[in-house]
């Protein structure tokens, strides 16, 4: 039997089957069945894109036909395609889209056989195929791999190497009693870089990198204390293996013993930032953080001339850290309770706010609110706000903090109005005006 294409197409219409698939259509009416969609076509019929003079995206895992238009949609990342336009300028007419949606087919313009159809999508299968091998023919040549690679450096002598490797020379240039201070030093910032990441940070730790460093804490060059402390702080942020193998190798104290005693500002600030990564997400390490007195150790920097630009991150860690208590049955790993009741059992034994109390942090937290930057006044009010609670009766006796909250207020009340006008109604000083009201308004 035969049947011309247009008597296919319309048929296909009358049964709202117009943006079916060439081959689907033919299953179709082979069958007389309802037509296949494309959720329930085979996989091997959706590799063929089909282009019109309409722009549609490609799908992954599909071969477009030569001589199509591709383009990359700015606005949503997928590439698209369609016909390129006839020579003249005009759209190809319908004859003309059928020829080139089946290509090349010896016979009559007007009737198509089933088994015809069938031939025409088998070829255009079999030249896409042919395409796409030739792809990544040209690929190939364009790129080779990367063992062909190492061969050709090591013929030059020049040597890829792994972050492992580079651990290895750079903790062995870092240990040599041959190397100069600048060398030591240039192995620690270069070891930071690698540490960042976790599973280097574990392989740092296997190659007996950290006990290295954290000896290094006892250096007397300055320079040495300062970066053996930044690799520290690196290597144990998000990282708890590390963080429990840091605290037994006595971290702890030769980072508290650097905050107690004198020393140049840079090298505090890099054991703060150590003692900061330490402490975060991990209970054990706070509790032995009281007991050893980091806390009077901390507050010793507030009284330490030219220590002001470590009050903010002190302030910011105790704010994170009482934050963290309070959220810790947050976000855990419910499927497995009993490590759940542990992880809450060991923050109940960090009594971290008792000893802020204590030690009149009140006090201290709020008279950094007379600090002129607004993002140090954004964190106090929040410490501030988390010590509320436990301090109001004697906030409510400072006449220095009311007389500062009113300023405040007064403060970001124009900055606020300001915002308004500009168009921004939530902006970031409306916000600190908010948070200025709540605590005068708890006061009250």
């Amino acid at each position: 039997w035969m049947i011309s294409l247009d008597q296919l197409i319309c048929s296909c219409e009358n049964q709202n089957s117009k943006d079916l698939l060439p081959e689907q259509l033919i299953a179709w009416y082979d069958s007389g069945k309802e037509p296949i969609t494309e959720d329930d076509a085979d996989p091997e019929d959706l590799e063929v894109f089909y282009p019109t003079h309409q722009w549609q995206t490609i799908r992954p895992g599909q071969a477009v036909p030569a001589g199509s238009h591709v383009r990359l949609n700015l606005q949503t990342g997928d590439r698209e395609a369609k016909l390129p336009d006839s020579e003249n300028g005009k759209s190809d007419t319908r004859e003309e889209r059928r020829r080139k949606r089946l290509g090349k087919v010896d016979v009559d313009s007007n009737s198509f056989t089933s088994q015809e159809l069938k031939k025409a999508l088998a070829k255009m299968k079999e030249s896409e195929k042919a395409e796409r091998k030739a792809h990544e023919e040209e690929v190939r040549k364009k790129f080779r791999p990367i063992e062909q690679l190492k061969e050709e450096f090591e013929k030059l002598n020049v040597k890829m190497e792994t972050d492992y490797e580079i651990m290895v020379k750079l903790i062995s240039k870092f240990n040599s009693s041959a190397s100069t201070l600048d060398e030591k030093v240039a192995a620690l910032y270069d070891l930071e870089y690698y540490v960042h990441q976790v599973d280097n940070a574990k392989d740092f730790l296997s190659m007996g990198g950290l006990q290295l460093v954290i000896d290094g804490l006892n250096s007397t060059e300055a320079a040495l204390k300062e970066h053996a402390a930044f690799v520290l702080g690196a290597a144990l942020s998000s990282n708890p293996k590390v963080q429990i193998e840091a605290i037994e190798g006595g971290a702890l104290q030769k980072l508290l013993v650097i905050l107690a005693t004198e020393q140049p500002l840079a090298v505090k600030k890099k054991a703060l930032f150590a003692l900061s990564s330490m402490l975060r997400h991990f209970p054990y390490a706070q509790q032995q953080f009281l007991k050893l007195g980091g806390l009077q150790v901390l507050r010793s920097l507030f009284r330490q001339k030219g220590m002001e630009t470590l009050h903010v991150r002190v302030v910011t860690l105790l704010y994170d850290l009482i934050v963290e208590k309070v959220r810790s049955w947050e976000g855990g790993d419910w499927t497995r309770p009993d490590q759940m009741a542990e992880k809450i059992q060991q923050y109940r034994q960090v009594k971290l706010v008792p000893a802020v109390v204590e030690q009149d942090w009140c006090v201290v937290v709020s008279n950094l609110l007379a600090m002129p930057e607004h993002d140090t006044r954004e964190k106090v009010l929040k410490m501030v706000g988390v010590l509320m609670a436990f301090c109001r009766e004697r906030y409510r006796g400072d006449q220095a903090l009311s007389t500062t909250l009113s300023l405040l207020r007064s403060e970001y009340e124009e900055l606020a109005a300001e915002e308004q006008r500009e168009g921004d109604k939530d902006g970031y000083f409306k916000e600190l005006l908010g948070s200025v009201n709540t605590i005068i308004q708890e006061l009250r």
